[in-house]
């Protein structure tokens, strides 16, 4: 299956947090090798790497790790395809405008019978590519417009509520892990997922959540490689400030202590803390 990552921080985080690891989950002999996409957040705009080639090997990794950005708020996906050609166009995470900013959809599993709901909803959001995963975008897009029609950004309470709608109707259509962010908020939703033993269970996504106190502070300590991954509190501008750092992953993809989530649970990422729901 595809697998899905997620940073909130609070402090801008440089790009190469666990970027190697998570790609190494598309390595080429491995199972996920139809493609990849990270995203990185900048203020209403974005920046989207992707590429519909296996992540293990590829040199856009190297480039993006050794450009070091800085973000608070990145989406990655590694694509095993099960609707749609191998392209460019079916990579995800998916990206659109709505409400004079950029959102961001990145997707785990299947949607049957999508393309019928699809017909009959509004047309103002069509796919580019032919995955059901867009066309699930499309449709939570569609259901979004009301709430960005105002010179105001809705609140989260309105935000939250057209998510656990659309998760509820997506659920009986397959597998509904998905990771959805408007810049502000990072949504992530937990289903089920082929697990290890190969039974399809919950969970369908992991939480983390970490507070770094400022280094430099009585009993803290440089920021430590967990399980290979190098974890970078901040840039150089916000040395010696506090972090916050939350993270969504499918499986996960450093040590520490992880949550699953329960089947059909939403969570709300910002600024690095989990946002009460």
């Amino acid at each position: 299956m595809c697998e899905l990552f997620c940073l909130s921080s609070r402090r801008p985080t440089r790009a190469t947090f666990s970027l190697k690891r998570f790609a190494a989950h598309g390595a080429p002999d491995g199972r996920n090798i139809d493609g990849w996409g990270v995203a990185f957040h900048e203020g209403r705009d974005i920046r989207l790497y992707k590429e519909p080639e296996p992540a293990g090997d590829s040199p856009w990794v190297t480039f993006i790790e050794r450009r070091a950005l800085s973000t608070g708020l990145l989406i990655s996906h590694i694509r095993r395809a099960t609707c749609g050609a191998n392209s460019h166009a079916n990579t995800q995470p998916f990206a659109r405008e709505l409400g004079g900013r950029m959102h961001l959809f990145a997707h785990n599993g299947g949607f049957d019978d999508i393309a019928v709901r699809f017909a009959a909803a509004a047309h103002r959001f069509h796919p580019v590519g032919e995955t059901d995963s867009e066309m699930a975008f499309c449709l939570l897009l569609e259901r979004l417009v009301p709430l960005w029609e105002g010179p105001a950004a809705p609140s989260l309470d309105a935000r939250l509520a057209v998510l656990n709608a659309f998760a509820a109707e997506m659920r009986p259509l397959g597998i509904a892990n998905f990771l959805y962010s408007d810049g502000e908020y990072i949504f992530g939703h937990g289903h089920r997922r082929t697990q290890a033993d190969g039974i399809v269970a919950p969970p369908g996504l992991w939480v983390r959540h970490r507070h770094r106190a400022p280094s430099g502070s009585a009993g803290t300590a440089p920021a430590p490689e967990e399980s290979g991954v190098t974890l970078h509190a901040g840039d150089h501008h916000h040395a010696g400030e506090v972090q916050d750092m939350a993270l969504l992953a499918s499986v996960p993809v450093t040590a520490g202590h992880w949550r699953p989530l329960a089947e059909g649970e939403i969570v709300v990422l910002s600024a690095g803390e989990l946002v009460p729901a």
